[in-house]
């Protein structure tokens, strides 16, 4: 795969819109709506520092145009003692029978590390008004998998429902903080509910520096399966990787085709890629410097 990806400038940055939406825009995810207008899912956080869900149109003919942000969260924090009390990320949206399965990282704070969370899932027959499947959490902790899982990319293959999520191998202290390692793993289910999770690697650490992987974005083309993914040694970057099944990866970083700018609002670090296809070209919205503090952008892929 050869090309890069053009950088068509800063979209959105949350900066106090609401009192739900006073910083970040993480973790963007497009829905096409019609024409050249996209719906997009994303995080701010509030006062207390809790993610929530908002939604914002974009005219992707127009270089991503916002025109029109939500005045209400699309999903705020769960109810108190529940697993996502401290906060709901976005994570993916998957349409299927007539129906959006929105899905999300619930989280909690911790006392011996700073957090762990799990999968969510919100459901919507309209597009717009979205219920919580449950109230606790469609994937959690395991036997196998004992601290924490996060939201993935979750595609519909032949019926069958795939998923590609963060999963935590291990928390260590390091410089006398606990921090957190977790690479990608994959798993299929049957209703994109109740998962067989088997400990698939997807993505895995290459070197002791590498210690966080999130937000992979696939695609199944027609030669073979595309991934772009978050990952991080000091500051986070795009990876790339490349399968024939999309269950074995090969990691290809060197052709993510991204990376930071030299000055402004992605120049420390980029990361939680989406990337998708619309009119024969493909785009990748993706987050910079502090996590989405600087809001999202866009870009066009060019081979």
């Amino acid at each position: 795969m050869y090309g890069q990806w053009r950088k068509l400038g800063l979209v959105f940055n949350a900066s106090g819109q609401a009192d739900w939406m006073c910083s970040h825009a993480a973790l963007p995810v497009a829905e096409y709506i019609t024409g050249d207008l996209f719906r997009v899912y994303f995080s701010p956080r509030d006062q207390e520092n809790r993610g929530h869900i908002a939604s914002l149109v974009m005219d992707i003919g127009k270089d991503g145009q916002v025109l029109e942000l939500s005045t209400t969260p699309v999903l705020s924090p769960g109810a108190l003692g529940t697993f996502d009390d401290s906060g709901a990320t976005m994570g993916w949206l998957t349409r299927w029978n007539g129906l959006q399965y929105l899905y999300y990282s619930g989280w909690n704070l911790g006392v011996t590390v700073p957090f762990r969370f799990s999968l969510g899932l919100c459901i919507s027959n309209d597009g717009e008004n979205y219920t919580r499947y449950a109230t606790g959490p469609i994937m959690d902790r395991l036997p196998h998998e004992p601290f924490l899982i996060a939201a993935g990319c979750i595609l519909v293959d032949d019926g069958v429902w795939k998923i590609w999520y963060p999963s935590c191998t291990r928390w260590c202290f390091f410089n006398d903080n606990p921090k957190h390692y977790y690479h990608i793993k994959y798993a299929e289910s049957n209703d994109g509910i109740h998962w067989q999770r088997d400990g698939i690697v997807a993505i895995d650490y290459s070197n002791n520096d590498e210690y966080a992987f999130s937000r992979p974005s696939v695609i199944h083309d027609a030669d073979k399966w595309r991934m772009w993914y978050a990952y991080r040694g000091e500051k986070y970057k795009i990876g790339y990787a490349e399968s024939i099944d999309g269950v074995s990866w090969q990691r290809k970083d060197a052709d993510a085709g991204i990376d930071v700018s030299t000055s402004g609002w992605d120049s420390e670090m980029i990361e939680y890629p989406f990337v998708f296809d619309h009119k024969g070209r493909r785009y990748m919205l993706y987050n910079g410097n502090e996590y989405g503090r600087t809001g999202f952008g866009l870009a066009v892929w060019e081979a």
